[in-house]
């Protein structure tokens, strides 16, 4: 009886080491994936602030909470069809990036466009009293939105993931992925809320007795703005150099080779050091998707106007 109880115990043990090394591999696996992802992850973190510029404070964080929510329930519906996808039909990638590129560049050059009709006149900024009276139907509409653009943004990232997982268990691949999906949004939307609330507690610091808390807080409450400001042209940059570069490289994964070949005839034709052809593939990756973001923009116009005819 005892000999059969320590056996037991032994076989305890070699389970439990199976585990911390599958845990290990997990691990590893995860910080390898997550690497090769980080610069879309950067990306998506100066998107998303956007989002929530003109939002009361009050609603910044009930907000952002409901973004979140919403980019984990992308990448579980994105792991779990990207998973039997890669098994079965993975030539079906470079068409969803192709969808998910378009409306990325979309939506960076419908901000463009909106930036140039404010410039004009022809809209404005939301007023203080405007955005304390907004609805819970304008929050749901910028909910939606950030969710939408976070949707290709995450499967974007779960996509690289995936290319870079050496894993040849499945059920290991799935586990990497899970714990990506699960670090990439606890860092993208806990920089976020971080953002929002710079300003309160710049605020709060300025009622503190120290002279050093108070100067702290009114160099945080003057510079948000700014923050903000910039962000929000990074992140329209970003959507265009990211859709844009997704177009280029999908494009020439289904056997549409010239624009890419274009930008590599471009990269030789200016020697210079890493940086500067990694500078010269964003510029023309941004400025493919400017153009064709335009394209959808102005078709999505006319078919409006037809629609409203």
């Amino acid at each position: 009886m005892a000999s059969s109880f320590f056996a037991l115990l032994d076989d305890i043990a070699v389970l439990a080491k199976a585990a911390a090394a599958s845990i290990d591999d997990v691990v590893a696996g995860a910080a390898k994936a997550s690497a090769k992802a980080t610069g879309v992850v950067i990306d998506d973190a100066a998107v998303t602030p956007q989002y929530v510029q003109g939002i009361s404070p009050k609603r910044e964080l009930p907000i952002i909470w409901r973004i979140t929510r919403g980019s984990l329930i992308n990448k579980a519906l994105i792991v779990a069809a990207i998973m039997p996808l890669s098994i079965w039909a993975p030539w079906v990638f470079p068409w969803l990036l192709l969808i998910g590129g378009s409306y990325l560049a979309y939506e960076g050059t419908e901000k463009v466009w909106h930036w140039i009709q404010a410039a004009r006149g022809a809209e404005h900024e939301a007023t203080v009293e405007e955005v304390v009276e907004r609805s819970e139907v304008d929050e749901k509409q910028i909910v939606g939105s950030a969710v939408r653009t976070d949707l290709v943004l995450s499967t974007e990232i779960m996509l690289i993931s995936l290319a870079n997982v050496d894993a040849g268990s499945w059920v290991l691949r799935l586990a990497i992925l899970i714990l990506v999906a699960i670090m990439m949004t606890v860092f993208v939307y806990g920089a976020v809320a971080l953002l929002v609330k710079m300003d309160d507690a710049g605020l709060w610091l300025m009622g503190r007795g120290s002279r050093l808390a108070q100067g702290l807080g009114h160099g945080f409450v003057r510079a948000m703005p700014w923050v903000f400001r910039a962000l929000s042209v990074i992140g329209v940059v970003a959507m265009l150099w990211v859709g844009g570069h997704i177009l280029l490289a999908n494009l020439a994964e289904v056997g549409v080779h010239g624009p890419l070949d274009l930008v590599h005839a471009v990269e030789h034709a200016v020697p210079g050091p890493a940086i500067v052809t990694w500078l010269i593939e964003s510029l023309l990756s941004a400025v493919g998707g400017l153009v064709w973001g335009a394209v959808l923009v102005a078709a999505a116009g006319l078919l409006a106007r037809m629609r409203r005819r």
